[in-house]
């Protein structure tokens, strides 16, 4: 079944079990907020609204006690909707998943989610583009806890679909259209394999292949949340293969958990958003995503943003101060951001283009909620961040705090759309610009 309901542009909006005042979603122009202002919880969120953090704007460590507050899921209550900036509009595009996480758009345009609960991949195809997928298949099962998705070689004429397993990365061959997997899986290369460990064990492995198709780059994160222990050799980083699985290299490292990469469609630079420590307090630090540089080392689990060295770690490696990169765009802290993908559309205003979109699973280590959201961030013409960020589809969280959707995928359909997995309602939903 599709549902569809257009954006609220007013300042009232019925969500769950209430009525409450949002911010208004108009803010072309306004200020980023900044300090304390940027790093509110879900009730600050709304579409439209602008955050700028930085390295100076941080507190201490421990300045306020860790929290365990997790989210409940509830089912979605009438009336309650996304929300997101005004002229857009948002359908539900498919239901009754099973926890839908990385959603990836074939060359072709058909759209192939990881069902990673069912250990599953199934594609699905709009090709009216009204809204609902005609097809609606199982791809492949028999799978280990998949997330990321690819296809290769890159360009319009793929010959195989790679699957990252938590364990490793496999490859089906695949021809355009084809919506069951054909022949046996091959391994192309294995992994630490990740566990389901409250505030670490890191199960997630993205891929993405590079603009010129002679790369795979294959993120893993930690096993812990800030140990140090020989274990984690192998882990918390960003690996460079080629597409046959061989000649590694670690690309970039001491990224806790490097959960999505994407590929500047413009520059080729690599990308990744990241979900940092915890333990450290509300507000610290602030998960990120970054332009990821060469070798390049971020400072997990001894220092983080710059030289911040972790207390818990404390007078150890001061021989690698001077080397932490300072992320490009810090998000609020424990906000759990996950996919990322460039919005390569035109369907969407041009203020949108070239752009960042991003998943905010949601906190579950802070007093208040954050995350819970879709963000958007602003790219430079020369392939830059600014540093700031811009909630874009809001409203899963209740007006009494209770949350009924996490969004964790993005990707651009055929037609410019943003689709949107949400592994709380096990949803995806399809976001459109009408046009005037």
């Amino acid at each position: 079944m599709n549902y569809t309901q257009r954006a609220i542009p007013t300042a009232l909006a019925f969500v769950g079990l209430g009525l409450f005042l949002l911010p208004s979603t108009s803010l072309k122009g306004a200020e980023p907020r900044t300090g304390s202002a940027a790093m509110k919880d879900w009730s600050d969120d709304a579409p439209g609204v602008q955050r700028r953090i930085t390295v100076q704007n941080l507190p201490m460590p421990y300045a306020t006690a860790s929290a365990a507050k997790m989210a409940k899921i509830i089912k979605r209550p009438d009336g309650a909707w996304p929300k997101v900036p005004e002229g857009f509009k948002v359908d539900l595009f498919a239901t009754d998943l099973k926890q839908p996480r990385v959603i990836v758009t074939a060359p072709n345009g058909d759209l192939f989610v990881a069902e990673s609960a069912a250990n599953r991949v199934r594609v699905l195809r709009d090709a009216d583009g009204d809204g609902r997928p005609e097809v609606n298949e199982v791809f492949v099962s028999g799978l280990d806890k998949p997330f990321g998705i690819a296809f290769y070689p890159v360009g319009p004429n793929p010959a195989y679909i790679y699957i990252a397993n938590t364990g490793g990365v496999v490859r089906y061959p695949y021809h355009s259209g084809d919506v069951k997997a054909t022949g046996k899986p091959e391994e192309i290369l294995t992994l630490s394999a990740g566990g389901l460990l409250t505030g670490g064990g890191h199960w997630t492995r993205d891929i993405a292949f590079s603009k010129d198709g002679t790369s795979l780059f294959v993120s893993i994160g930690s096993h812990s949340n800030v140990s140090d222990d020989p274990a984690e050799e192998n882990r918390a980083r960003i690996f460079q293969f080629t597409p046959d699985g061989r000649n590694r290299r670690v690309y970039a490292w001491g990224i806790r958990n490097p959960v999505g990469l994407a590929i500047d469609p413009s520059t080729g630079a690599l990308w990744t958003s990241v979900n940092e420590r915890d333990g450290l307090g509300d507000n610290l630090p602030p998960d990120y995503i970054t332009r990821v540089q060469p070798g390049g080392f971020y400072g997990w689990p001894w220092y983080y943003l710059g030289d911040h060295q972790d207390p818990r770690h404390a007078g150890k490696h001061p021989e690698l101060a001077s080397k932490v990169l300072t992320p490009d765009v810090l998000i609020a802290a424990h906000s759990a951001s996950l996919d990322l993908v460039f919005y390569n559309g035109t369907q969407f205003p041009s203020r949108y283009r070239g752009n960042i979109f991003a998943a905010e699973h949601g906190s579950w280590n802070r007093a208040t909620r954050t995350g819970y959201k879709v963000i958007m961030v602003p790219i430079k013409a020369d392939g830059f961040a600014d540093g700031s960020y811009e909630d874009f589809m809001t409203g899963f969280v209740t007006g009494t705090g209770q949350v009924w959707g996490r969004p964790v995928g993005v990707t651009v359909g055929r037609l410019g759309e943003l689709f949107v997995t949400d592994d709380g309602s096990n949803s995806i939903w399809r976001i459109v610009h009408p046009g005037p």
